[in-house]
């Protein structure tokens, strides 16, 4: 058997291992020698600092001789502070609170930052009443108010990262809290809350003083607010879909942010932001405008059966603008409900029309209408009978253009014959056959267009229900029948699997309502369609219209059914009462054997034109003179 030998490369390969293992091993002996000699100096370093801060306990609120405290300290916190290292050597300079409150509002306010920490309503719970837990527009470091401010030495300092001092006072009933934040016993900047009783709204003044010297006034300080919006309704898709930013520019322009996954503006001369939560809103106003502004949104709500927490991050940049190198601005936050009247009732702020009341005309049957009515209604009984009576009210006041509408299709109904055989007749040449209708119109006393009038005349009433019933914030956590609460769905079966477009949920009132409207188009459809005969070159409406009789219905159920129960309780009570209107005019005032004997002695009588009717004769005259031609 063969001796095995070792070559040369294997051996040199076994020195060279060693030596690189020796190497690694002294050194980290001397790393640990190194570590442990620091260590000991750091803890006598420590020790000795411990026994200066236990000798420097009590520092006072106007510290003239920087020696009683900690040189270290202080030198570390000028080097990075600079003048304002001032406020982190006064006994403030800890995470300590400060709470004010009235009936309706609880407020704390953190010494870290010197904004709102927590922001409570008192009068409401989240969720669903009987719940026990308040609405918290703000807990958790959920928000977030800082203004970054820049010095003359060419520092960026944070205020949310830098600590203010707090002095309590009140003055009659009203409670003021100062936050200071410190440069030297006589330079600060300052915020000044100011807590009336039994308001949402809370002054708050934001100045500066003896800072000219210490800020770089050159340019503006931004400040920044942020706000993570808690759940507070039942629904987080339905509050999800209505939490949005509105803001006022430009001499009193509203407009808003955009829903979506990231959505932003930049507006100028900016007086409010609201950052609104369906039912429940936190405003910062101001009463100098804020040049311009950049103000975002961004949808926390991606998967409803995961994302339930929160529904909206709201993001608002504010630039503040230095006046003979001081900051002053008086501004105010409201903490409260996004209630009509409760908003209305601050004059001159417009804080009311960031409630989507609809555009134009929709906006005035809300506001001139709908608000006061139903506001009435609401003091004698309760919300649910009020809508059922709100309803009777509007139906009954719409009915004699009902009645027209119905007269109208009466009429046409009676015509139809006669308006088919001009149509037999001038088959071949569309323009007299128009011509030749318009005459019988005339001569009939039926005006085609009185039966889209009324409808026109409805529709706003219509619109405007989908916006009143959504934003009555009276509706929130009132219940009636098996509906506990009519801002919400009201589940009668929970799914134990969710159906795309529906949900996971059956509400009763979509269905009533959906069965009304089916019952109403199919009673009104046949007589629209008979009362409109086929128009050359039209589309059918009477398949059209047997076709909605069932596309609005399953319309209804599909996105009725996450919607606020109380909207589609008045759906179906205005079908319902629509229907019974109907039955009474046809059975009680509409007569077709009356209305074709009035139409065949109208026909008999001399015809007076209207303007309108000459206009569309002579324009018939025209094109009939110019087809001719054409011919020629």
């Amino acid at each position: 058997m063969e001796e095995k030998k070792f070559d040369k490369n294997s051996i040199i390969g076994i020195i060279l291992i060693v030596v690189i293992f020796s190497w690694m091993m002294i050194n980290s002996q001397k790393d640990a020698a190194k570590e442990q000699v620091e260590k000991a100096k750091q803890e006598k370093i420590d020790k000795a600092n411990k026994l200066k801060e236990a000798a420097t306990k009590q520092v006072t609120a106007t510290i003239v001789d920087s020696t009683a405290n900690d040189t270290v300290k202080i030198q570390k916190l000028q080097g990075a502070l600079g003048s304002f290292a001032y406020s982190a050597t006064l006994p403030s300079a800890k995470e300590g609170f400060t709470t004010i409150e009235n009936d309706v509002v609880k407020l704390t306010i953190a010494n870290k930052g010197g904004y709102i920490s927590e922001a409570i309503l008192k009068k409401f719970e989240k969720f669903k009443k009987g719940s026990g837990q308040l609405v918290e527009l703000i807990k958790d470091n959920n928000a977030n108010l800082n203004i970054t401010l820049q010095t003359t030495d060419n520092r960026v300092l944070n205020t949310k990262d830098l600590f203010f001092e707090p002095t309590l006072t009140k003055s009659g009933e009203n409670q003021i809290l100062s936050m200071k934040l410190k440069a030297g016993a006589n330079e600060y900047l300052e915020y000044k809350y100011v807590l009336k009783p039994n308001d949402y709204m809370i002054d708050f003044d934001l100045r500066s003083q003896g800072l000219s010297k210490v800020l770089n006034t050159s340019k503006s300080a931004d400040l920044e607010w942020d706000l993570k919006t808690y759940r507070n309704e039942r629904s987080v898709t339905y509050e999800n879909q209505n939490a949005e930013i509105y803001f006022e520019h430009e001499d009193g322009k509203i407009d808003y942010v955009g829903q979506g996954k990231d959505k932003e503006e930049t507006p100028s001369k900016t007086t409010f932001v609201a950052y609104k939560q369906h039912f429940f809103s936190s405003i910062l106003m101001t009463s100098t405008p804020f040049e311009t502004t950049k103000i975002h949104s961004a949808t926390l709500v991606n998967d409803v059966k995961v994302d339930t927490v929160f529904t909206k991050q709201f993001k608002s940049t504010l630039p503040l603008a230095f006046k003979n190198g001081e900051l002053d601005y008086k501004m105010n936050w409201y903490y409260g409900p996004t209630d009509y009247k409760t908003l209305k009732a601050y004059e001159g702020k417009n804080l009311d029309k960031i409630i989507p009341l609809g555009w134009g005309i929709f906006g005035w049957v809300n506001r001139f209408i709908f608000v006061p009515l139903f506001g009435f209604l609401g003091g004698f009984m309760s919300y649910g009978l009020a809508i059922i009576l709100f309803t009777i009210i509007i139906k009954l006041a719409m009915s004699p253009i009902t009645f027209k509408s119905f007269l109208s299709q009466a009429k046409m109904k009676v015509l139809r014959p006669e308006i088919g055989e001009l149509g037999t007749k001038f088959a071949k040449d569309p323009v007299k056959k128009q011509q030749e209708t318009m005459k019988l119109y005339n001569k009939a006393g039926v005006n085609p267009m009185a039966g889209c009038i009324p409808a026109l005349i409805q529709m706003p009433f219509l619109m405007a229900s989908f916006r009143f019933f959504p934003s009555a914030f009276e509706l929130r956590q009132q219940p009636f029948l098996w509906a506990d609460d009519l801002s919400s769905f009201d589940q009668i079966v929970k799914l134990p699997f969710t159906i795309p477009l529906y949900g996971d949920h059956i509400s009763l009132f979509p269905i009533l309502a959906a069965i009304a409207i089916f019952f109403y188009m199919k009673m009104t459809s046949g007589d629209q369609a008979m009362a409109q005969p086929q128009q050359e070159g039209m589309p059918d409406m009477t398949k059209i219209m047997k076709m909605m009789i069932y596309v609005s219905p399953i319309m209804m159920l599909i996105f009725f059914n996450s919607y606020g129960s109380g909207l589609s309780l008045y759906n179906f009570m205005s079908n319902l009462i629509t229907i019974g209107i109907m039955l009474v005019i046809k059975r009680y005032f509409i007569d077709s054997d009356k209305i074709h004997a009035q139409i065949q002695e109208n026909k008999t009588k001399p015809v007076k034109e209207s303007k309108l009717q000459k206009k569309l004769r002579e324009v018939m005259e025209q094109a009939e003179e110019q087809k001719k031609l054409g011919k020629k």
